[in-house]
């Protein structure tokens, strides 16, 4: 006697037996799988690969997930063609659960999607509901090397709504600055935001306004490669051993953190209560002893316009000419001084040789902070065989949670004369909310361009992009078939759970990769600002 189970919008069926089960395709319904319990060879009832009838067609072997990977990352397009839809994209692959087909009983008694009673065919049958990415409990298959994907997706789900909602905050933050009522975030939102700022320059500035852009720094997470790929490996019994301090990975990328190696590009460094120059740029407080533009607040004597003087006409504001004295930073900038706070250098100023140096280029070692580009995790124990099995979902995990640092803005242009003291604090008030939440909103559009294109700062680094890997990761496994999952000694248990999982990672892919693709798309106004203030 077969028993119907739903799962999700299909239905199949469990054969119930004495000791095994057989996964076979249904003769009335060529994607949906049933099982059945047969006789082995030996004489002992379990599990047999005779399909049900030999007009049953075979489901093919696991497709590598990099190739799967780069036919979805060719398929994604170019996102400011308007061409780009990431549902139709991950579709166009076959990603269907019908190429799934796992409905699945067990023998002497059944496993449904609630639980399972006594007499399971195994200790690997385990009871209780499936997981879910909505719920976040993200060990749905039982098999670490899957289940790494799934959180994959759930973070990357989690980060997509983070980036549309800072995205979006910032830009609706900056429309107020400017009069603009709230409205839909979307590309005419932004050209109209931007005409606005140009309009606000144009009235207030005599010549030119100058931009000093200083671009975000993304980068995929290390720690969280490291850590999913020691969770892995422990999985598989392997004798997991550590250093949560030192976690570090081979970088083929530009690394952002300390490199055990020899670093090929810049570093910084905050050396101990001393001042150093540096030739990329400042953190922190700029001494101009002998003058020099200031890219925050001056402290000291301005030659030009302040916005704030104390009671002796020292500056303490906004100085719109040169500045003697000190110079707080409201971000990385060209520091006509000395450095007092974390110095940005292309070679390691002396007083940095003692102390820790942050590399923000190609590392010649592991890596250790984060890394853009591939890498590989190393393995967590000494000698562990599923070291390599487990390497893929902890890159996708790493990749996910890609990182941003802000970018540095920095003004430098000349007060219209035609301005009273109220209007010419206006705008520099105007100034300052400019540079934060458009530093914000520029932030936001860089990782969504690197999570969704790969691309960081215009030019491609992960490729294929961390989300048609992670598509292209999945539609392996949806490849694979049976065979595949076959070959991940899923707990019996646990199939019926896969169909609702990968539908739902589908889905959550989907509205992910449109999260993304929006706010890459709304941003490319913004970067047209960056490059050309004034228009």
């Amino acid at each position: 006697m077969n028993i119907p189970i739903a799962t999700g919008s299909n239905r199949g069926s469990i054969a119930p037996g004495n000791h095994g089960i057989q996964l076979v395709q249904n003769p009335n319904t060529a994607h949906h799988l049933q099982t059945r319990h047969v006789a082995r060879p030996d004489g002992g009832m379990g599990p047999s690969a005779a399909p049900h009838s030999s007009q049953a067609k075979q489901l093919p072997r696991l497709e590598p997930q990099a190739k799967a990977a780069r036919r979805v990352n060719n398929n994604l397009g170019n996102e400011h063609s308007g061409e780009l839809d990431i549902m139709k994209a991950i579709r166009k692959q076959g990603f269907t659960l019908a190429s799934i087909g796992l409905v699945v009983g067990a023998a002497a008694g059944m496993v449904t999607l609630e639980g399972c009673g006594d007499g399971l065919p195994s200790a690997e049958s385990i009871c209780g509901p499936c997981g879910s990415i909505a719920t976040g409990q993200l060990s749905i298959s039982g098999n670490a090397q899957l289940d790494g994907f799934f959180t994959a997706v759930a973070d990357l789900q989690g980060a997509s709504a983070s980036v549309r909602g800072n995205f979006d905050g910032e830009l609706q933050a900056l429309a107020s600055v400017y009069g603009m009522a709230d409205a839909e975030i979307n590309a005419d939102f932004v050209t109209e935001l931007v005409a606005a700022i140009r309009a606000d320059i144009s009235a207030s500035v005599d010549g030119s306004f100058r931009l000093e852009y200083q671009p975000p720094r993304c980068s995929a997470n290390v720690s969280v490669t490291v850590e999913a790929q020691a969770s892995c490996e422990a999985s598989a019994d392997c004798d997991v051993q550590v250093d949560p301090g030192m976690v570090a990975v081979e970088c083929s990328g530009s690394c952002s953190g300390s490199c055990s190696g020899e670093c090929s590009g810049s570093i910084s460094c905050t050396p101990p209560g001393g001042s150093v120059d540096c030739d990329v740029g400042c953190e922190g407080e700029c001494a101009l002893e002998a003058g020099g533009a200031c890219g925050g607040t001056c402290n000291g004597q301005c030659d030009g316009n302040c916005s704030v003087t104390n009671a002796n006409g020292d500056c303490q504001g906004e100085c719109d000419g040169m500045c003697t004295g000190s110079c707080e930073l409201t971000a990385m900038a060209t520091c006509e001084g000395t450095c007092h706070g974390t110095c940005h250098a292309s070679v390691t100023p002396p007083a940095c040789m003692a102390e820790p140096i942050t590399c923000n280029a190609e590392c010649m070692g592991m890596c250790e902070g984060g890394c853009a580009g591939d890498f590989t995790p190393p393995s967590a124990s000494a000698d562990c065989e599923a070291s390599a099995d487990c390497n893929a979902q902890a890159s996708a995990q790493g990749e996910a949670n890609i990182e941003c640092t802000p970018p540095s803005l920095d003004f430098g242009f000349e007060l219209s004369a035609s301005l009273d003291a109220n209007a010419r604090a206006q705008f520099l008030a105007r100034l300052d909310l400019l540079r934060v939440h458009l530093a914000g909103a520029l932030q936001a559009a860089a990782q969504a361009e690197a999570l969704f294109n790969g691309r960081i700062d215009g030019e491609v680094v992960f490729d294929p992009s961390p989300v048609a890997r992670l598509t292209g990761s999945l539609q392996g496994f949806v490849s694979g078939g049976v065979d595949g999952f076959a070959e991940l000694d899923i707990p019996t248990g646990r199939l019926p759970c896969l169909i609702p999982a990968f539908e739902e990672a589908l889905t959550a892919l989907g509205d992910a990769g449109g999260d993304l693709q929006y706010t890459a798309s709304a941003s490319v106004e913004l970067f047209g600002f960056i490059s050309s203030p004034t228009g």
